[in-house]
């Protein structure tokens, strides 16, 4: 693969905390990559195995997932599902033949436009640094 090689991520984001955190990033003009697809979801909770492997198979090369700080959730204990069901996730990503580094849980607040950029920024160069599309890349999700 050449030194260009530009990662698909995909932006599991929460509703309440990190989509906000990156619309606030966005708004205040904050540099980070441009290159994440951010959906929208009520809660880090609410992802599973099959949202992770649904978007490998469209395309992605890397998986972000956005919450609420611990004790922070708005559904109470979502953010708690939510790194139970990462540690799975990583190790199932294992044992299928792909890097876990492509999958990534981080807290991010309404009010940290800033972390966001960061967080997002160092998670796309680390898939940018394993210099190859994800083995589960199926054609999709065109640049």
């Amino acid at each position: 693969m050449s030194s260009d090689y530009d990662p698909t991520i995909v932006g599991l984001l929460c509703n309440w905390c990190t989509y906000a955190g990156a619309d606030l990033a966005g708004t205040t003009r904050i540099k980070h990559p441009q290159n994440m697809r951010a959906i929208r979801i009520p809660c880090s909770g609410r992802v599973s195995p099959h949202f992770l492997f649904t978007s490998f198979f469209q395309g992605a090369d890397g998986v972000f997932i956005g919450g609420c700080h611990p004790a922070d959730c708005h559904y109470t204990n979502g953010n708690y599902y939510a790194r139970r069901r990462f540690a799975l996730m990583k190790s199932l990503l294992d044992f299928v033949g792909v890097e876990p580094e492509r999958m990534a849980l981080e807290w991010v607040s309404a009010s940290e436009g800033d972390r966001f950029a960061e967080v997002v920024t160092k998670f796309t160069e680390g898939v940018k640094g394993l210099r190859r599309p994800s083995a589960l890349k199926r054609d999709g999700l065109e640049s």
